[in-house]
């Protein structure tokens, strides 16, 4: 029997009925939390002194494509449309599975580093059997606690989700892993036809899986109602972004127990919007969290988290400012709620929540260590505020079901400089082809980026198919 026992450190539980920082030890047993309390037995247990450090729960990275880590920065310029256009209606077609594998490998590990513990990784570049296997052989290499939401790029509006693929994933690679749960990455009403989402909603509800879908840069179409005529909107559905969705629709789907994602950096930054997150709040509500694409922003889910509450405080001041010409007097969104987006939600939105999301006896073990000490975030007098404001260099120690992937500041069984060698000749290859000049390749981007933006400006008009 493992036994540790952290002690010392003020600890952020964000569950429920618990103070929101307690300077309480932690005792961990065959990677679930034991117990917790003041001056617990140390008996047989590795005791741990976390003086001046904080810990939290595991942070949840809701959505994000690993897979596309070796294409890390090449988009940080881009629009929606040249994003779709590059990566995927070029580069993404002709990845191998090496490709799949060192760049899950990669990101699965920055997420880690970052002090990420659960990812919903939305690979939706699975050519073939075998790339699915490469990301699920790099997620399970990295020692991350995934749910691996198989996708397929490509196929039209009339094609649903290939089941064969699931069942088979679902019965092979992933049936044996204490980490890694199957879900479906799926085109969603607004991508497919209404017969073939149907069946993919159903076909997830059989099985016991969490469907997650897009939904952006237009209104609901009918393929919406369709869904809701057959009762299949429920906890097993997840929409990221959400942008177009009314306010009625929004009350709709979160009476019907959905959960959304909301990717704000990248959503700003691309033209996405943020407005689900407002309109979560409003009815009382709340989103998780994802970083989305490292072609154009980094990983880290507390910088998603910091960057939502900022953005929703400065609409509450501006409204106020326009009523009464000051600012609003008080702070209605706090540093502990935004924490709970890239926790406690997360875990909610990839249907794990009864696993992870916050810390408490007989919850899996997944916890991260914040160094207190390093002078950005000393004196730490709100240990929830200096939580949400940490950056990569205070995430101390990372833990996944009880095993140490992260201590003193340094990832643990890792080659590091194989994996950047690795990545970096994936990348280059890429990159290469993206920032090719001659007459082919420019003819190819003219051809792919006029087939995207009629594809974007179809589901702006429609509301999809």
């Amino acid at each position: 029997m493992t036994r540790v026992l952290l002690s010392g450190a003020q600890v952020v539980s964000l569950a429920p009925n618990r103070p929101d920082t307690e300077c309480t030890d932690v005792l961990i047993e065959n990677g679930r939390i034991a117990a917790m309390g003041g001056h617990l037995d140390p008996t047989g247990a590795e005791v741990i002194d976390l003086t001046d450090r904080i810990v939290i729960p595991g942070l949840v990275n809701a959505h994000l494509h690993t897979w596309q880590t070796a294409l890390r920065f090449a988009g940080a310029d881009w629009s929606l449309l040249e994003y779709l256009a590059h990566t995927h209606g070029h580069v993404a077609r002709i990845y191998s599975q090496g490709d799949m594998h060192i760049g899950t490998l990669a990101g699965a590990l920055n997420q880690i580093n970052c002090g990420t513990t659960t990812v919903g990784d939305w690979c939706h570049n699975c050519l073939t059997p075998g790339h699915a296997d490469a990301a699920i052989d790099a997620l399970t290499t990295a020692g991350i606690r995934a749910v691996f939401l198989h996708g397929a790029g490509h196929g039209g509006p009339a094609k649903p989700h290939d089941l064969r693929e699931i069942d088979r994933l679902y019965d092979g690679p992933i049936a044996n892993s204490a980490l890694l749960t199957l879900g479906m990455a799926i085109k969603g009403p607004q991508l497919s036809a209404p017969d073939a989402v149907i069946a993919d909603l159903r076909a997830a509800i059989e099985r016991g899986l969490v469907a997650s879908m897009h939904q952006s840069a237009g209104p609901p179409g009918p393929g919406w109602n369709d869904v809701s005529a057959a009762g299949l909107w429920g906890p097993h559905a997840n929409i990221v972004h959400g942008t177009g969705l009314t306010d009625e629709w929004v009350k709709r789907l979160t009476d019907a127990g959905v959960s959304f994602t909301s990717t704000p950096e990248n959503e700003l930054g691309q033209g996405h919007c943020t407005a689900i997150t407002q309109q979560l709040l409003r009815l009382g509500a709340a989103p998780s969290l994802g970083t989305d694409t490292e072609t154009a922003v980094s990983g880290e889910v507390l910088t998603a988290a910091r960057i939502t509450l900022a953005r929703h405080r400065g609409l509450a001041h501006e409204q106020e400012l326009h009523r009464t010409g000051l600012g609003a007097p008080t702070i209605a969104l706090t540093s502990k709620q935004a924490l709970s987006w890239a926790t406690v939600h997360g875990a909610r939105a990839l249907g794990l929540a009864d696993r992870v999301g916050h810390l408490a006896p007989g919850m899996q073990a997944d916890l991260v260590v914040i160094d207190g000490r390093a002078l950005n975030l000393w004196p730490a007098h709100d240990p929830i505020g200096a939580a949400l404001q940490a950056s990569i260099a205070n995430i101390e120690a990372v833990m996944i079901a009880g095993h140490w992937r992260k201590r003193h500041h340094t990832l643990v069984d890792t080659d590091i400089d194989e994996v950047k060698d690795r990545l970096q000749q994936s990348g280059e290859q890429f990159a290469h082809k993206i920032r090719a000049t001659g007459p082919v390749a420019r003819t190819r981007r003219r051809v792919v980026r006029m087939v995207v933006r009629r594809h974007l400006s179809r589901q702006a008009r429609s509301g999809g198919t």
